[in-house]
């Protein structure tokens, strides 16, 4: 069909209109070629990529591609946005995470973001990771209390936080009508975390001042992060904030509150992530499944969920941390795009302990270069009518309710956590995960893809311990360089020891122009476990490789060539490097019957396994 502009102009008039049995066809040469035989849906089938939660990407969509109606932003079932007018009005809320045990440390960080684009604080107070409670008047020293919302991570210590927050707004003349933020209660997510048994009643006691007397004031946040943080999917994370959130509806409605009342003091945390399109989609039908929640407790005109969105601590690496900049600002764009109210960008260094200015200043720009300068939130749901994101949505929102209900069957959140169902799912979704991260299948760019071992470490003041790290229990915090990470350790353990790290020395078979794919896919492959590869001479054959061996200090080496070459000198070469000294040989290619080779690296291959394997056979502790 084409379609013709107020102007009459017909941009496509030229054109003949494809049809999707032609985009097959196509598809079906592309994949001949590549030595697959599929026709039809078969052939498009081919092209798709599975990703979690058993949901699959395909190659294309269009209008057949079919999603329950999104509605309008503003009205239910709010997939659009919990607001008709999006973030457009002011963009979404810049909010910024303070673990800082030291107030006038913390004065100074607070007073710094918020002269610089931050618009509200997210505190934590009290315990092992917080500003001390008595400390709090300290720590907010020249912040304006009516101008910038504040949220708590109190914990165990949430009447005394929440008490000297009012005291202080009272002290400083701020109206009760005029306080706003959240007080951040989740004895659920609290539970999560330790391992403990949640305790509603101050969360309640205090919905219901809030609800009576503060109505600036939220007294209750939803945070999924526990369970992303312990490797759960995308459903899974939603499915479980469902849960909790249900469950707050519960004990608040028990308390007094209506369901309107009860549903208006709950934000929900989630977590975004570099996968910019899974982040826009697992926003969207949050908000679509909260409001199916409302609907069914007789709230229909009180579901639009509020949401923070808060850049993945699981995505964050150590090594190459600058890295983490590039992924902080994909999460943030999805998180914007989503339709979150409120973005916290966690900063590059944040995995590796308390983050300097520079690195608060990048987090805080990141939310105003998409602002600003990119025009973010200028358009409201700007994903919205893509055949993909709408397709998505309806996807992970009914893998969520499957998971939700599953807990529902199985008594609800808290009995859930307690019988240890959640974890075991989280963890078995983990574990799979891991297998990709372990193969490679799903790079690290910077530890697993692209290594640099010659970079200085960046080293930071070391963060308070958090509540699961306090106290051994609760959900586990997984990060997705761990594996490397634990590899990368050993080498440098070694490297401080001996002064060196260990090597690999590649055997390269013939002219550059028939090793260099493998020969570099192997030194990616080997820096990945900290273990330097040596390639000198350019390139080796029986006769040298010995002498070579010899001379680069290694103890195993890694023939790299193309296959006819291997069939022809692999065996030979192998002999020589064995007659020097090698433990072990490996070649770069498919695994064959080369006389000589022990092991093979492959696209594909277990690489931590293979690693941890060669560091053990050096030596390496």
């Amino acid at each position: 069909m084409t379609v013709l502009p107020a102007d009459g102009l017909s941009l496509a008039a030229d054109f003949p209109h494809p049809s999707h049995d032609q985009w097959q066809h196509l598809v079906e040469g592309v994949l001949r070629k590549s030595g697959r035989e599929a026709a039809g849906s078969a052939a498009e089938e081919a092209l798709s990529t599975t990703v979690e939660d058993g949901l699959s990407t395909r190659p294309l969509y269009t209008s057949r591609d079919s999603a329950p109606d999104a509605g309008y932003p503003g009205f239910a079932p709010y997939t659009r946005g919990g607001r008709a007018e999006g973030n457009a009005a002011g963009g979404w809320d810049v909010r910024q995470r303070h673990a800082q045990t030291d107030p006038a440390r913390l004065n100074e960080a607070l007073l710094a973001d918020l002269e610089n684009g931050t618009t509200s604080l997210w505190l934590a107070v009290g315990g092992t990771a917080g500003v001390p409670v008595p400390d709090l008047a300290r720590a907010l020293d020249g912040v304006y209390l009516d101008l910038a919302p504040l949220v708590l991570d109190a914990g165990d210590e949430l009447d005394a936080a929440a008490t000297e927050l009012l005291r202080l707004c009272a002290e400083r003349g701020v109206d009760a009508s005029a306080v706003r933020g959240n007080l951040g209660a989740d004895p659920l997510g609290r539970a999560a975390r330790t391992g403990g048994a949640p305790d509603p009643e101050s969360a309640v006691r205090w919905a219901l001042r809030c609800a009576s007397e503060l109505p600036g004031l939220r007294a209750l946040t939803v945070d999924a992060l526990p369970y992303h943080e312990a490797g759960g999917s995308a459903a899974q994370e939603l499915g479980a904030s469902l849960a909790t959130g249900v469950a707050h509806l519960r004990q608040l409605t028990e308390a007094g509150l209506s369901v309107e009342d009860a549903c208006a003091q709950l934000e929900f945390r989630y977590a975004a992530t570099a996968d910019q399109f899974l982040t826009i989609a697992k926003l969207r039908a949050a908000r679509r499944l909260w409001a199916r929640v409302a609907e069914v407790c007789g709230a229909a005109g009180s579901g639009a969920q509020r949401q923070h969105a808060v850049t993945s601590p699981v995505m964050m690496t150590r090594r190459d941390p600058w890295v983490n900049m590039l992924r902080t600002t994909l999460a943030c764009l999805g998180a914007g795009v989503g339709g979150a109210e409120s973005v916290t960008v966690l900063p590059f260094d944040h995995a590796l302990g308390l983050p300097d200015a520079f690195a608060r200043r990048i987090a805080r720009n990141t939310s105003t270069i998409l602002l600003e300068e990119s025009h973010l939130a200028r358009v409201i749901d700007p994903a919205g009518g893509s055949w993909y994101v709408e397709r998505l949505t309806a996807e992970l929102a009914d893998s969520a309710w499957a998971f939700f209900q599953e807990i529902e069957r199985a008594g609800g959140q808290a009995a859930a956590l307690r019988s240890g169902m959640i974890g075991e799912r989280l963890a078995a979704t983990w574990a799979a995960r891991s297998g990709d991260l372990a193969r490679r299948k799903e790079p690290i760019t910077g530890v697993s893809e692209f290594p640099q071992l010659a970079e200085r470490p960046v080293e930071r003041e070391a963060a308070p311990a958090e509540p699961s790290a306090a106290t051994g229990g609760g959900l586990p915090r997984v990060r997705r360089d761990e594996a490397f990470e634990a590899l990368r350790a050993r080498s440098d353990a070694h490297l401080a020891a001996t002064g060196r790290r260990p090597k690999v020395f590649l055997a390269a078979l013939g002219p550059a122009a028939v090793h260099t794919a493998r020969a570099t896919f192997a030194s990616n492959l080997f820096q990945a476990g900290g273990i330097e590869p040596v390639h000198d001479p350019v390139t080796v054959d029986a006769s040298t490789a010995a002498d070579a061996f010899r001379a680069s200090g290694a103890t195993v080496a890694c023939l790299c060539s193309g296959d006819a070459l291997y069939a022809e000198q692999a065996g030979a070469v192998a002999a020589a490097l064995r007659s020097a000294g090698a433990r072990q040989v490996f070649l770069a290619g498919r695994p064959a019957e080369y006389s000589g080779v022990d092991a093979y690296v492959f696209a594909g291959c277990d690489v931590v396994a293979v690693l941890s394997s060669v560091l053990d056979r050096m030596g390496v502790a």
